[in-house]
This record gives structure tokens, C-alpha cells and sequence, in this order.
């Protein structure tokens, strides 16, 4: 691997510049196990851990309590939670890092159990036949119940007072979860948004409360602070049957952000084999780097030598580690010497405690204790 690698290049995001360009992807793991749902001290350690990826977005952070779907994830629509992530963004920036937050509502992949007992609130009344990680364990999801135009407002309102709180904690910008399976993902797809008014039926519609959201979140952070996450051939995960329709709706939404001056769109490569899909796309980064004109974010399963490849290629321009950047909190510096990578630990990945999350050694480290 020669050393003058593209993955190690500085990159202008917005009015920031990266030191480099791998991205600690948004990761679930779990570890707010309080009556707040806010960051401790353990993810202070954890994200300052990192600070040697050129960006790091943190996992997903519920915007209201009504957003919630798994265990211990960290909010930011509390005062506690607030607080919490500002201690985060102050570690991270004294070690010269850059953070966003990622906002997440997940919609019907929720379970009754995180709502005193009400359905979680979905586009439509549709079933994704899931699972919910709760406090008893993994629960059948159930039927959620179809947001009203009301509960629409509502939730983009969340999402605007979650961005107030994430300029409060110092976040350097923000990400919007569009994907995966979740609140806006469910609206984009025609197996789970069955909706017959203005927000269900053609792509236009579909996307409506995406970019309504979009909109209203702009007017109170910078355009090129704002990150969009897409997941375009998602299928038969998390509750998403794709159809021949899925590729249009996405190539209609990224020709549309087209029209903004985000800091990046961040998109995922196919997460399970859609080869004998012919209506999916099996090559994401190729298929929209021609389409969108702004920054493109890459992730899923990139090695070192893949992730400078896909950057030399010209098919993006920062590519996201996930697992990588749970057992490597020093991945950067790895790179750069062409150190080998540590394991990760699965059984650890939604527990609580440091095991498994700050207890990972550097690789300076490794060779102490060898």
C-alpha cells in the first residue's frame, strides 16, 4: 500500500476541513443506560477514542420520545441529553476532531413497549414483520399506527428542535437518517407508505415529508452543514420490501438535492445480494456519483485498499467504517502505517458497559502489551 494515500487526504466539507477522509460511520451500540437516555462519560471516552477519523457521526439520536426503537440510545431532544453531547463535542474538538450528529426517528421499527403502550407511528398502518430490540429482549413488531397531518408537522418540528439542540451541544453539523428502513425510508417505499392523500402514491409525494423536513431544518443550520443518509437498494431488511419503483424514487431524490448545498450525501452499497434483483442497483457509488454534484459519502463493508480505490476511481469522495472504527479506534493511524486491523467483538456490539466499547487497545498498544 503506498503511503500518499487518497483515504489520507485532507477534504473541504462545507466551510470545515477534514484531516482526512475516512468517516466513523453512525453505529448503534446502546450504552445510555440511564433514566435520561443521555451520553455518560463512557461516550466522551469512546468518540475521543476516534478522534483520528477525519469525521465522525455519531449513532442515531432520537429526536423526541416518540422516535425511539431500541435500548439505551442516546436522545437529543432533553436538556440531559444536550448537556451530555456537549461534553462529547468538547473532547473530541480539543483532539482536533469534527462531529455530526445523526437525527433518527424510526418509526414503526419501534415497539408499544417504548410508548406506554401506543403504537409507534408509521406512515401507514402496515406491519414491517421485525423486530424491536426492547428492555425484555427482541419483540415482534406490531401494527403502527398511520401518522395524522398533524403528527407530520409534529415530527418535523422534532427534527427542527433536535437540530437547535445539536447547534446547542457544538455539533459541527448534523446528518438526517433517510434510511435504513426508518421514519423517512418507510415513507419513500410503496410496500410501507399505502397513504392516499398528499404524503402516499406517486414518488412526488412520497418524498414530500423528506424534503418538507429538509426545508424546515435549513432554516435553522447552514445548508452545508446538513448530511442526507440513503440506503437505495435496501431489501428485505429492516421491514423493506424494495419494488420496481425503489431506483426511480431514489434517483428522483438525489437529482433533487441536487438543488441544496449539503455538506454530503452519505449512501450506502447494497447491504444484502441484489444481483438477480434486475431493478436494483448493485453498484450504488457508481450509479449516483454522475447524478450528484456535491459530496459523496460511500459506506458498507470497504476495506483500506477498496476505500482508496473507490476514491482514486473518482466514485467518492469519503468513504464511512463502521465495525472497522468499533475495534480500531485508531483506524487513521493504522492506515497510514499499514498496521493490521483488530477484530471486533459482536457479542459486545448492544451491550452496556466498556466491554467491547472503550476497552479496545491502539495499536501502539497492542505492541506494548505483546
Amino acid at each position: 500500500m503506498k503511503t500518499n494515500q487518497a483515504l489520507l487526504q485532507s477534504f473541504k466539507l462545507g466551510d470545515i476541513t477534514l484531516k482526512n477522509r475516512l468517516v466513523m460511520a453512525p453505529m448503534t451500540r446502546s450504552r445510555a443506560e440511564n433514566s435520561e437516555n443521555a451520553p455518560t462519560e463512557m461516550h466522551v471516552a469512546y468518540y475521543t477514542q476516534r478522534a483520528g477519523a477525519g469525521l465522525i457521526i455519531t449513532e442515531g439520536s432520537q429526536v423526541s420520545k416518540r422516535a425511539v426503537g431500541y435500548i439505551h440510545t442516546a436522545g437529543i431532544h432533553s436538556k440531559a441529553q444536550v448537556e451530555g453531547w456537549k461534553k462529547v463535542v468538547d473532547a473530541v474538538h480539543k483532539e482536533d476532531g469534527k462531529i455530526f450528529i445523526q437525527l433518527w426517528h424510526v418509526g414503526r421499527m419501534s415497539h408499544p413497549d417504548f410508548h406506554n403502550g401506543k403504537k409507534p407511528l408509521a406512515p401507514s398502518a402496515v406491519n414491517p414483520n421485525s423486530k424491536s430490540f426492547t428492555t425484555k429482549g427482541f419483540k415482534e413488531t406490531v401494527e403502527p399506527k398511520a401518522m395524522t397531518l398533524q403528527e407530520i408537522e409534529e415530527t418535523q418540528q422534532e427534527f427542527v428542535n433536535a437540530t437547535k439542540n445539536a447547534v446547542e451541544a457544538g455539533f459541527d453539523g448534523v446528518e438526517i437518517h433517510s434510511s435504513n428502513g426508518y421514519l423517512f425510508h418507510q415513507f419513500f417505499n410503496k410496500n410501507a407508505n399505502v397513504r392516499t392523500d398528499e404524503y402516499g402514491g406517486s414518488i412526488e409525494n412520497r418524498v414530500r415529508f423528506f424534503f418538507e423536513t429538509l426545508d424546515k431544518v435549513k432554516e435553522v443550520i447552514p445548508e452545508n452543514k446538513i448530511g442526507i443518509r440513503l440506503n437505495p437498494s435496501l431489501n428485505d431488511v429492516f421491514g423493506i420490501q424494495a419494488t420496481e419503483e425503489t431506483i426511480p424514487t431514489f434517483d428522483h431524490i438525489i437529482e433533487r438535492l441536487n438543488n441544496y448545498d449539503l455538506a454530503y450525501l452519505h449512501l450506502s452499497e447494497p447491504f444484502t445480494d441484489v444481483s438477480e434483483i434486475d431493478f436494483l442497483e448493485t453498484e450504488i457509488a457508481k450509479r449516483y456519483r454522475p447524478k450528484y454534484k456535491g459530496n459523496l459519502m460511500i459506506n458498507t463493508g470497504f476495506t483500506q485498499e477498496t476505500a482508496n480505490a473507490v476514491i482514486e476511481a473518482g466514485d467518492a469522495d469519503l468513504v464511512a467504517f463502521g465495525k472497522l472504527y468499533i475495534s480500531n479506534p485508531d483506524l487513521a493511524e493504522r492506515f497510514a502505517i499499514n498496521a493490521p486491523t483488530a477484530e471486533w467483538d459482536e457479542d459486545t456490539f448492544y451491550s452496556q458497559g466498556e466491554k467491547g466499547y472503550t476497552d479496545y487497545p491502539t495499536y501502539q498498544e497492542e505492541k506494548q502489551e505483546a
